[in-house]
């Protein structure tokens, strides 16, 4: 393990029908269970899913804006994370998606920055060798 430069600590009550809240008390979340696993989905209220979406998508945007900038090159970018819930051969697990829009550089380029930011991206070296990464030609990379 590294040093730690910022530490953030959440709790969890309930379980995937319960709350959740940060130290701060900045997040302070109902939570419901989903449809497609079988809940009710309350309005108003979040999943584990979105949550890890979320903070997967900044923080990759964020690991792209930085390997462009090493590279001196100016971009626009934009990253949807999906995350679902798969049955696997043991049992559940985690299934992501990340679409990468990026502007002002070519396709070969565009390619050459996702890859990069993948291999700094802290939740991207989380998951790794946990998930299959696969990319396309249209700077979509799919995490299964």
């Amino acid at each position: 393990m590294g040093i730690a430069l910022y530490t953030a600590s959440s709790t969890a009550s309930g379980g995937r029908q319960g709350s959740v809240k940060s130290f701060d008390g900045t997040l302070d979340l109902a939570l419901s269970l989903p449809k497609g696993l079988g809940g009710n989905e309350k309005e108003g209220t979040t999943n584990p899913e979105q949550l890890f979406s979320a903070g997967y998508a900044a923080c990759f945007d964020r690991a792209l804006q930085m390997v462009a900038g090493k590279a001196k090159q100016k971009i626009r970018s934009e990253v949807t994370a999906e995350v679902s819930i798969e049955k696997q051969l043991k049992g559940f697990g985690l299934g992501v998606k990340l679409t990468v829009e990026i502007d002002g550089v070519s396709q070969a380029e565009a390619e050459d920055l996702v890859g990069k930011a993948h291999q700094v991206c802290p939740y991207s070296r989380a998951i790794e060798g946990n998930v299959k990464v696969k990319k396309n030609s249209d700077n979509e990379m799919m995490i299964a």
